[in-house]
């Protein structure tokens, strides 16, 4: 559900760690055998773990974002919690990439339901995926460094924070307490400067750029498709474009609309929403040149950029 009547009221309710929300566009994976682990961690650009709650991506070979993947072992199996739209053609690839390897790739989503609940905590007997440490303003992941220093310079300060979890529940099991719609999270989320695949990106679209590199990119890793544009591109080069939060003058535009100054189009929205403090608020990318202080509009609307990729 969208909303359950207030939508401002859910936000405040999940911003005081209460309630959760359904997440029906969410797809479950299952990775069962014993090389599960190193498998997907030659796959991805995170380094994956046993036991470990990790973000991590799948990129092309030019180093674009392809599947973002939420990924929780549990010691017996691998959960990947990913977007229901591209499910197919994410197992359709998993399962191409097998080769000799000890992994059964299941598609579970029709036992079980993703749900978010604003704690970053750990379910008893549950997967859960944590929000990355950035995210909720409680430290960095362990991404590593190169030539080109660390993630820290792509997201100096991050314009909010995001405290939650993404739970499995077997299918029409719920937690306690109330029940908030995704209107109220993604405000929530586009708030802390947090972007969705798919929503916020484009088949252009670079880690760098999404502030991404850290929580999803560890940048010592190699040997993964579309590392060395990755790697390249952090240590000799600048991101063409950047994530920023952008703050509309009293309206919202349609998610998708171009973003210009002047006549000339510098980026495109993704996320939009109403928040509860900050009024019409979007996700936008573009390009890196655009002065922080420009005068933007989007379908007519005025609108101000509040940073959350550096310019570098």
């Amino acid at each position: 559900m969208t909303h359950f009547g207030d939508p401002f009221a859910e936000q405040k309710l999940l911003a005081a760690g209460e309630g959760w929300v359904a997440l029906p566009d969410r797809a479950v994976l299952v990775l069962r055998g014993g090389d599960r682990v190193t498998w997907l961690d030659s796959l991805t650009s995170q380094r994956i773990s046993p036991g470990v709650s990790t973000q991590a991506l799948i990129l092309d070979p030019n180093g674009h974002v392809e599947y973002d993947l939420h990924v929780v072992d549990t010691g017996e199996a691998t959960w990947l919690i990913v977007d229901a739209a591209t499910v197919d053609d994410l197992r359709t690839y998993l399962d191409r990439m097998r080769f000799l390897a000890d992994v059964a790739v299941d598609d579970v989503s029709g036992e079980h339901d993703v749900v978010w609940v604003p704690r970053r905590e750990q379910y008893a007997q549950l997967p859960t995926w944590l929000v990355p440490a950035e995210y909720a303003g409680v430290g960095t992941t362990e991404a590593g460094e190169d030539r080109g220093g660390t993630a820290e310079k792509y997201v100096p300060v991050r314009p909010d924070h995001l405290i939650g979890a993404e739970v499995v529940f077997p299918r029409g099991e719920r937690p306690a307490g109330p029940e908030c719609g995704t209107w109220a999270l993604n405000a929530l989320r586009i708030a802390a400067g947090v972007p969705v695949v798919g929503t916020d990106t484009d088949h252009k679209s670079l880690p760098h750029e999404l502030g991404l590199i850290g929580p999803a990119v560890h940048l010592a890793k190699g040997c993964y498709r579309g590392q060395e544009t990755v790697a390249r591109l952090h240590n000799m080069g600048r991101p063409p474009r950047r994530l920023v939060l952008l703050h509309f003058d009293g309206a919202l535009p349609d998610p998708g609309a171009e973003v210009h100054v002047g006549d000339r189009t510098v980026g495109r929205v993704g996320s939009v929403a109403q928040h509860h403090e900050l009024g019409p608020i979007g996700l936008a990318v573009i390009k890196r040149s655009t002065p922080v202080d420009a005068a933007l509009s989007v379908d007519g609307i005025d609108a101000s950029q509040e940073p959350v990729v550096a310019a570098l």
